[in-house]
């Protein structure tokens, strides 16, 4: 199981997903910009599909295979999104990162915020040694993202998803627990 933990930003406020944001889940999820640029995000977005979301992440916490992360604005309280570590794989030490923002919270920069203090929490607390993450080569705003972070890309993976019909071409980045130290020491 993997403990509780709230993380802070500069802006924002990451605290462990919650029955009570799956109106907020259920509503963000539903815009069509977000399914568009998120490999697994359906839509239009199911109903009950954030009750079912939150009870699979819970259980997934509880066996330490993942941790997800509301993410609000620490002024207006706000929903803005979810960032998770899955697929924790303890035998190999590492894990995927995945996150999406409210179309409203795009261009402000909080992404990046929210991924340095995963990839911080990653490596210190879930006790990491890689982290990876994919997007697709259509939406390079991840990608810079993962850059800006320390991330390197490792590949593409050509036709990798199929979404909405058409197969799409992904990018798998990864950075290690040393490049993250090593930059931290700089």
């Amino acid at each position: 199981m993997i403990e509780h933990a709230v993380l802070e930003t500069s802006r924002l406020l990451l605290r462990p997903l919650a029955l009570s944001d799956t109106l907020a889940i259920q509503k963000t999820a539903g815009a069509r910009e977000i399914a568009d640029t998120m490999i697994s995000l359906p839509h239009p977005y199911p109903a009950g599909g954030a009750e079912r979301y939150v009870a699979l992440q819970q259980a997934e916490r509880d066996t330490g295979r993942s941790v997800t992360f509301t993410i609000k604005q620490k002024a207006e309280e706000e929903f803005c999104g979810l960032v998770e570590v899955r697929d924790i794989d303890r035998t190999h030490s590492q894990g995927e990162l995945s996150f999406w923002l409210a179309v409203e919270a795009w261009g402000h920069g909080y992404m990046s915020e929210v991924v340095q203090a995963v990839v911080q929490y990653g490596f210190e607390n879930l006790d990491l040694n890689r982290l990876y993450a994919y997007h697709m080569l259509r939406n390079p705003a991840s990608g810079r993202v993962l850059e800006k972070n320390g991330f390197k890309q490792e590949g593409l993976l050509r036709q990798r998803v199929r979404k909405w019909g058409q197969f799409e071409d992904v990018l798998l980045w990864a950075t290690l627990r040393q490049e993250w130290q090593d930059e931290l020491d700089k």
